[in-house]
C-alpha cells in the first residue's frame, strides 16, 4: 500500500499529514527522549532567519532614513549656483593715499568662462587635481583606491581621493568639518551636480571659486593678487603656481614662501608631462624662468591695523554681506617710521635688556590713527599689543592725576612737599633717596616724585581722578584705591595715548578712529565718519598740562625723548620690576605712545620709560615729522618765568634721570587694597583722610 492509500479520509487533514511524515521518517527508538523533537530545531532556524531579516530591514530603513534626512536638509542647490559667493563681508583696506594695504574676508573676481582661460592652465589643473575628470561620474574609484593605499603605506593622511566635482560640492555648499553627516551631504550634492551640470560647467565653477590662499577665491582673483594680471594673461610658469595652490593654499602661497611655491609648480609641470598634456620641451621654459610675484612691499606691521579696521567694520555692519572698500586714516610714511622705530629698539638693545615685544600708535589731533604697530612680527603673533593688551602704565598715568589736581584748584606753581607717606601698611617711596623738599607741582610731575603724587591724589580724591580719566577716554576699569596714582590700573596703549591728545589740542578730544569712509562694490558710500570732538577739559587746563609735560622733556625724566628744533611734551612710565616701559607724548602735529615689555609679563633688565621707550619715541617722531615744519604747542612755553621755589639740591639733571630709571609702581599685595580707607602718616603725624 502506498502512503497515499494509508491516509484515512475521516481523519483530520493535519493528523494525516503528521502520520505520513512519521512513517517516512521514523524516529530511532533507542535515542534519548530529549533528542527527539527535530521540529523544534527547525523552529529555531526559522526564528533565526526571521531575526536576521528584521535586522537587515532595520539597518536598511535606518540608512534610507539617514539619507532621506540628509537630502531634505541640503541647502538650495540651484540658488547657490545662481548667486555670486558674497555670503560674508569682504573688505579691501586702503591707506589715506588710496593704496591697498590689506584685505579681509573673501577676495573674488567676476567669473571667467572656461574658454577664456589659457588651455595650459586648465590642463595643469586637471593633471594635478583630477586626471580622469571627464571620464568618471563624480567619484573616481581608482583615485580613491590609490589614495587609500598611499595613506596606508605612510601610516597617515598624505593624499585625498576627492574629485573636482566633490571639491565643488564642498566649497560651494558646505563647511570644512569632517563628519559622516558632511560626507553624506557631499556625496548627494556631487551626484546632483553631475546630473544637472555639464563637465565644463562644473570645471568652470571650480576654477572660479576654489580657495587660492591669502583670502583669494578663484583663479582670476589669485592671478590679480599674486601676479598683477588677469588669469587670461598668465604665463605657463604662473599657471603652474596657480594649479599647485588648491592642495594647500596657505602653504604654497607665493607670498608666503616663494621657493616652496616654485617647487610645487615644478611638480605640476612634471604631472603635465606625465599626463601627456605637454612635452618636456614645452615646459622647459617655465622651469628656467619661474614665476615672479607682484611686489607688494613689506607691510607686515600694517596687518595689525587691518585687523583692527576689519573688526570695526563687523561692528558697524554685523549683518552685512558683500564686498566693501574701506578708506582709512593710516599714513604710509608715518607707518613706516613707526615700524622702523619699534624694530630698531628691539634689535638694538632689546635682547640685552630682555625686551621681546613693542607697540606704537600715533594719532592726529582729531583722533585719526596715523600709525599702528601691534607687535614685532605679525606672522609670529597676531595679538595687537597697541589696542588689545592691557598693561600697567606706571608714572605715565600721573598726568591724569595732575589734571584732577588742576581741576581741584591747583596750579603748576602750587607748592607741594616731598615727605614720607604711609597708608595702611603701604609706604610708597621715591626712585632716589634725595629729599626734594618743597617744590612746585610742575617740578613734582617732571621728576615723577611718587610721594607727592600720592599726596596730591589723596587730596583730590579717587572720584575726581576717575572722572577725569573717563572724560579723557580711559574706558578700562579703575579700582577705587590710591595705587592708581602710580599707575597700577591696567590700560591699553591706544586709550592712554588718546587721553593725552586733549592736552595738546586745546582741551578737545575725539575718540580714536581709523575708518574715514566705507564704499560698497557699486561705489555707493555706505558710511562716512563725521567729526565728533568734545571739550574734555578747559583750554587753561590743557595749557597748564602741556607746560608741565614740556618740563618733563626739558629737565625731567623724559629728556631722552626731547626733539631737536621743535616743541614737545610727554611723560615716561615704568611699571613694577621694569615689566613695562612707556612713553606717551605729543607735538603740535600728533600724539604718539610707545610700549615695550614681554608678553608673559616677565621683568626686563632695567628697560624704563626714560631710556628704552623715550629713545624709540624720539626716533619715531624725528622720522615722522622730518618733512613737516615745527608746529606751535600752546602752553608749552610761558610768557613769563614761573616763580622759583626753594628746594634742597639741584633741580632735575642726574636725579631726574635716576627717578625714571627706578620709577616703579608700589609693591602691593591685593589684601592691602581694602585697608586704604583709614588715615595715613605724613611727616611724623597721623592725619585723617581729607584733612591737612
Amino acid at each position: 500500500m502506498s502512503d497515499a492509500d494509508d491516509i484515512d479520509p475521516h481523519y483530520p487533514m493535519r493528523e494525516q499529514f503528521r502520520r505520513a511524515r512519521l512513517d517516512r521518517d521514523p524516529l530511532p527508538s533507542d535515542g534519548p527522549e530529549e533528542d527527539a523533537p527535530r521540529p523544534a530545531r527547525k523552529s529555531k532556524g526559522i526564528l533565526g532567519t526571521r531575526s536576521l531579516g528584521i535586522v537587515s530591514f532595520s539597518i536598511t530603513a535606518l540608512v534610507a532614513g539617514f539619507i532621506a534626512l540628509v537630502f531634505v536638509t541640503l541647502p538650495d542647490l540651484q540658488r547657490a549656483l545662481e548667486r555670486d559667493r558674497t555670503d560674508m563681508v569682504s573688505i579691501s583696506v586702503l591707506d589715506m593715499q588710496g593704496e591697498e594695504i590689506g584685505s579681509r574676508g573673501r577676495r573674488t573676481a567676476p567669473t571667467v568662462p572656461l574658454g577664456e582661460m589659457p588651455p595650459y592652465l586648465v590642463k595643469a589643473v586637471l593633471a594635478t587635481e583630477d586626471r580622469r575628470f571627464y571620464e568618471h561620474g563624480g567619484f573616481d574609484a581608482r583615485g580613491i583606491a590609490r589614495a587609500m593605499w598611499r595613506n596606508l603605506l605612510s601610516f597617515g593622511f598624505v593624499e585625498g581621493g576627492s574629485t573636482i566635482t566633490q571639491q565643488v560640492a564642498k566649497n560651494l555648499y558646505l563647511d570644512n568639518s569632517r563628519t559622516l553627516w558632511r560626507k553624506a551631504q557631499e556625496a548627494l550634492i556631487t551626484l546632483w551636480l553631475e546630473n544637472n551640470l555639464s563637465k565644463d560647467e562644473i570645471l568652470t565653477l571650480y576654477l572660479n571659486r576654489i580657495y587660492m590662499g591669502a583670502g583669494n577665491y578663484g583663479m582670476d582673483a589669485a592671478a590679480r593678487y599674486y601676479f598683477g594680471k588677469s588669469v587670461r594673461d598668465v604665463s605657463l610658469a604662473e599657471a603652474a603656481v596657480l594649479a599647485g595652490l588648491p592642495k594647500a593654499p596657505t602653504r604654497y602661497a607665493p607670498t608666503n614662501d616663494l621657493q616652496q611655491a616654485r617647487a610645487r609648480a615644478n611638480q605640476v609641470l612634471d604631472r603635465l608631462v606625465s599626463a601627456g598634456s605637454l612635452t618636456a620641451e614645452e615646459v622647459s621654459g617655465a622651469r628656467q624662468h619661474p614665476a615672479e610675484v607682484l611686489a607688494r612691499g613689506d607691510g607686515e606691521g600694517r596687518e595689525y591695523f587691518v585687523d583692527w579696521i576689519a573688526e570695526q567694520v563687523r561692528t558697524l555692519f554685523p549683518e552685512a554681506s558683500g564686498r566693501f572698500v574701506v578708506r582709512t586714516t593710516l599714513d604710509p610714511r608715518r607707518q613706516a617710521a613707526a615700524e622702523d622705530a619699534v624694530e630698531r629698539a628691539l634689535a638694538g638693545t632689546g635682547k640685552e635688556r630682555n625686551v621681546s615685544q613693542g607697540a606704537l600708535v600715533a594719532l592726529a589731533p582729531d583722533g585719526a590713527v596715523l600709525a599702528m604697530v601691534g607687535g614685532r612680527s605679525y606672522v609670529e603673533s597676531q595679538f595687537n599689543r597697541a589696542a588689545q593688551a592691557k598693561r600697567q602704565p606706571g608714572s605715565a598715568f600721573k598726568p591724569i592725576v595732575y589734571l584732577a589736581a588742576l581741576e581741584a584748584g591747583y596750579t603748576p606753581d602750587s607748592p607741594v612737599t616731598d615727605e614720607p607717606v604711609s597708608m595702611g601698611g603701604w609706604t610708597p617711596r621715591n626712585a632716589s633717596t634725595r629729599d626734594w623738599g618743597t617744590v612746585s607741582l610742575a617740578t613734582a610731575l617732571s621728576n615723577s616724585i611718587n610721594t607727592i603724587s600720592v599726596q596730591v591724589g589723596d587730596k583730590v580724591g579717587i572720584d575726581r581722578i576717575t572722572a577725569s580719566a573717563k572724560r579723557l577716554g580711559i574706558e578700562s576699569p579703575l579700582p577705587r584705591n590710591l595705587s592708581i596714582v602710580l599707575g597700577s590700573a591696567e590700560v591699553s596703549l591706544l586709550e592712554l595715548t588718546s587721553a593725552y591728545s586733549a592736552f595738546g589740542n586745546e582741551g578737545r578730544r575725539a575718540a580714536p578712529y581709523g575708518i574715514a569712509a566705507i564704499e560698497a562694490e557699486n561705489g555707493d558710500v555706505v558710511y562716512r565718519r563725521e567729526a565728533a570732538e568734545t571739550q574734555a577739559i578747559t583750554r587753561t587746563q590743557a595749557h597748564d598740562m602741556t607746560y608741565m609735560l614740556h618740563q618733563v622733556m626739558t629737565e625731567g625724566t623724559g629728556r631722552g625723548a626731547a626733539l631737536s628744533g621743535r616743541l614737545a611734551a610727554g611723560k615716561t612710565g615704568t611699571s613694577q620690576d621694569y615689566r613695562d616701559a612707556w612713553f606717551v607724548g605729543y607735538t603740535g602735529h600728533e600724539v604718539a605712545g610707545v610700549w615695550f615689555g614681554n608678553d608673559d609679563n616677565s621683568p626686563t633688565s632695567g628697560a624704563s620709560g626714560g631710556n628704552f621707550a623715550a629713545a624709540a619715541w624720539r626716533n619715531y617722531m624725528t622720522a615722522a615729522e622730518a618733512s613737516l615744519p615745527p608746529a606751535p604747542l600752546p602752553g608749552a612755553v610761558r610768557n613769563r618765568e614761573a616763580p622759583v621755589i626753594a628746594t634742597s639740591g639741584t633741580r632735575g639733571g642726574f636725579f631726574a634721570e635716576l627717578s625714571d630709571l627706578f620709577d616703579a609702581a608700589p609693591k602691593l599685595e591685593s589684601r592691602e587694597t581694602d585697608r586704604w580707607g583709614g588715615g595715613f602718616r605724613r611727616g611724623g603725624q597721623t592725619l585723617e583722610r581729607g584733612k591737612r
